[in-house]
């Protein structure tokens, strides 16, 4: 009964739609009606500006940190602390409050894995720059990042993470299987003009 609520919680959590809120609040528009169409961090940059950009950043990456550092605090089994970082990232991704619609969840998974494994976030966080520095898509660096969690899983010794570290690995790549296809036609948007 704990566990359900646990996640209930966390999901609860995950499904506030901040990028929303912050956009038409601080600039009057909706993002999933202009740019790219997302309500991540990344639209609302390009649309508001930056400081509101990272101000979504940050709000989704506490929505997906904040219920797994807590969960640590009565549990240390890998395979519920990514249970619970998986209600907040499909929260994030099928909102309840945005009727099922919602983000690519990617900075939600990077607050939930913080809170799972801090140094292996770091490295895959240096895999993102690496990709956003020779290729300059965050799409594709994302989708790097999300790639290498199961493999420093695995080094760490962190099994009980790995499984559902693949399927929110594979959720996040549907979620971004348009830039996949724009990135494969060449036609998806650099980050920044080189």
């Amino acid at each position: 009964m704990v566990t359900i609520f646990w996640l209930a919680i966390s999901y609860l959590l995950g499904a506030m739609p901040f990028g929303l809120l912050i956009s038409r609040t601080c600039c009057g528009i909706d993002p999933r009606e202009q740019g790219s169409g997302n309500i991540g961090a990344t639209n609302v940059g390009r649309l508001c500006g930056t400081k509101y950009g990272a101000l979504t950043l940050a709000l989704d990456m506490i929505k997906g940190f904040l219920p797994v550092a807590l969960a640590t605090t009565f549990s240390d089994s890998s395979f519920f602390l990514t249970l619970v970082a998986t209600a907040a990232i499909c929260g994030h991704m099928f909102s309840i409050f945005l009727h099922g619609k919602g983000g690519k969840g990617v900075a939600t998974w990077v607050g939930a894995f913080v809170a799972i494994s801090t140094s292996g976030t770091i490295l895959c966080g240096l895999g993102f720059l690496a990709a956003l520095y020779f290729y300059n898509f965050v799409s594709l660096a994302s989708l790097v990042m999300v790639a290498l969690m199961p493999v420093v899983l695995l080094f760490q010794g962190m099994f009980g993470a790995i499984p559902l570290a693949l399927v929110l690995m594979a959720l996040i790549f549907w979620k971004h299987s348009a830039n996949i296809q724009r990135l494969m036609a060449g036609e998806e948007h650099p980050w920044k003009m080189k």
